[in-house]
Parts: C-alpha cells; sequence; structure tokens
C-alpha cells in the first residue's frame, strides 16, 4: 500500500517542481506594462525598458480593408522581435523583423478578423509599432 503512496508522491513533486521552473520564466509582457489599443482599423502596441523576454503573443485584430499599413519605431538592443500578420484565411500578408524602423504595407489580404503575431527571443528593448487599415 505504500508504493502508489510513494508513487503519488513523486508525481507531486515532479509536477510542483515544473510548474516552479515555468513561473521562473518570463513568458509575458506584463511585467512591463505594455499598452495595446486594439480598436477595428487600428492596432498600436508600445512596451519600455523590456528585458529578457522569449514569448509568442497573438493579438486578433479587424481590419475592414484588405490591406494595411505598418509602421516601427521600436528599438532592439538584444535578441530578437519579427511581427507576423495573417489575414482571416490565415494568409500571409506582412512578416518582419521590429529592427527594421519604418513604414511598410502588408499584401493584399481579405477584409475580416486579422490576427498579429509578436515573436520576442531573449528581447531588450523598446516595442512600439502600429497596424492601420490601408
Amino acid at each position: 500500500m505504500k508504493t502508489p503512496v510513494n508513487f503519488f508522491l513523486f508525481c507531486c513533486i515532479v509536477c510542483f517542481s515544473f510548474f516552479a521552473a515555468c513561473s521562473k520564466s518570463n513568458n509575458s509582457l506584463n511585467n512591463f506594462q505594455p499598452e495595446v489599443a486594439n480598436i477595428t482599423d487600428n492596432f498600436q502596441l508600445q512596451a519600455t525598458n523590456v528585458k529578457q523576454v522569449t514569448t509568442n503573443i497573438e493579438y486578433s485584430w479587424t481590419n475592414t480593408g484588405t490591406m494595411a499599413n505598418i509602421d516601427k519605431s521600436g528599438v532592439v538592443t538584444a535578441g530578437t522581435a519579427k511581427v507576423s500578420i495573417f489575414d482571416p484565411n490565415g494568409t500571409s500578408v506582412y512578416t518582419s523583423d521590429l529592427k527594421l524602423t519604418g513604414s511598410e504595407s502588408t499584401t493584399a489580404g481579405v477584409a475580416g478578423v486579422w490576427k498579429i503575431r509578436l515573436e520576442l527571443s531573449n528581447y531588450d528593448g523598446t516595442l512600439n509599432f502600429r497596424v492601420q487599415k490601408k
């Protein structure tokens, strides 16, 4: 009867250790108080003094048009940052490294709910980009 109890305790310890290890990693921008404006035809994200973040965050954004303008003005001091945009059909209409600043346009897509995916890897810096209906 002791064997099942020992196995249960072992499983609990392993699960707790895994949870504790995961909770120590910085997989969110929440600690850096990001400002996100997500309204129809206008999306903007800004977060300053971001340190050592590795995460993928996806936002749903409504675009009543078939294209969008992207304005990027953040600063990448370490790691990588990439933004990708997909139309409602899942077609990639834009992908770019956030080290490159300036204005660009997506390719043509379909109006509706688009996905904006932010991918950070060991990222340090200031995030600042806007996506607007073209």
